[in-house]
């Protein structure tokens, strides 16, 4: 599994005798966007594919029609008893929380939009299943989750932990519309850093940007290897368009999926671009990727 949020879900869902591909549930929850985002506070801007953090999980819940139980508290025993009654109930808890404190992984890096699934505990350590590139089923201990739970910061939640319950509904009806709810969101972006607006504004920003060798190389790093499956999620969404096409072929997905793959195989480009040091370059294929997603969405949107 590559992507945080949807290995846990398919944790949970797995529970509930659901069994989907990543792709698929990153698609039916609608998961695919775009941010274009810069404060003086970051080292440097950031590009972002997907929705933010927990909307995927609420958008997939719903049109799967299973409750979701979301638990936030500020105290950190009453968010272990959270966390341990679900577990101890024999059922996974996903856990949104801050990788950086996590012993087992890779890179330190402070991000409080990461999500696992804890499937048990002992005295010492919690048992959590994360991505595969992070090792998959790991364990943390209890004193260094409470702090990856408890952090304050951009992304986070208040010790968020999560369930869900029922039995999913026919997730190929479905296939429509998440694919239109995307597209409508994707088109219809209150902002211009968002969306199709959001990577043409991205394409105009990123030659001017003086960072240094290192940030290039992070930046980079995280459009390729932060989780997001390759190509900024574009891969994921590539694959999901060809799976409903299995289920529901017509040519509107046809035609968007057509596009992906493009868009999917230029994100790669950007991304080594930047790290390069060729930023022109890299803004130039930025603005035809503006273009193409559009179209992209424009397709699944006339469904």
């Amino acid at each position: 599994m590559l992507h945080c949020e949807t290995t846990a879900l398919g944790v949970l869902l797995r529970h509930e005798g659901l069994d989907l591909s990543e792709p698929m549930m990153f698609g039916l929850g609608s998961g695919l966007s775009f941010v274009y985002w810069d404060a003086k506070a970051m080292p440097f801007p950031f590009l972002g594919g997907r929705v933010k953090p927990f909307e995927l999980t609420r958008n997939l819940a719903a049109r799967l029609g299973l409750t979701l139980r979301v638990e936030e508290t500020a105290s950190p025993a009453k968010a272990w008893r959270n966390l341990a009654a679900g577990v101890d109930a024999g059922r996974p808890v996903g856990l949104q929380l801050d990788c950086h404190h996590l012993e087992y992984f890779q890179t330190k890096v402070h991000f409080g939009g990461h999500v696992v699934a804890a499937v048990g505990y002992d005295e010492h350590d919690v048992h959590l299943v994360d991505t595969d590139q992070q090792g998959g089923r790991v364990r943390t201990s209890r004193a260094s989750l409470a702090q990856a739970r408890s952090e304050r910061g951009p992304m986070t939640a208040r010790n968020r932990s999560f369930t869900v319950t029922g039995a999913p509904s026919r997730w190929r009806d479905q296939i429509v519309p998440a694919l239109r709810d995307c597209a409508d969101a994707f088109l219809a972006a209150p902002i211009a850093n968002l969306g199709h607006r959001g990577i043409g504004k991205a394409a105009k920003q990123v030659p001017n940007w003086r960072i240094s060798p290192e940030n290039r190389r992070q930046a980079a790093l995280l459009m390729e290897k932060g989780g997001t499956g390759g190509a900024l999620f574009r891969n994921l969404y590539r694959d999901f368009l060809g799976e409903c096409l299995e289920t529901v072929d017509r040519p509107e997905i046809r035609a968007a999926h057509g596009l992906y793959a493009e868009a999917a195989a230029r994100w790669t480009e950007v991304a080594a671009l930047i790290e390069e040091g060729r930023l022109a370059d890299a803004g130039a294929i930025l603005g035809d990727l503006s273009r193409i997603e559009e179209n992209a969405m424009r397709e699944l949107r006339r469904m």
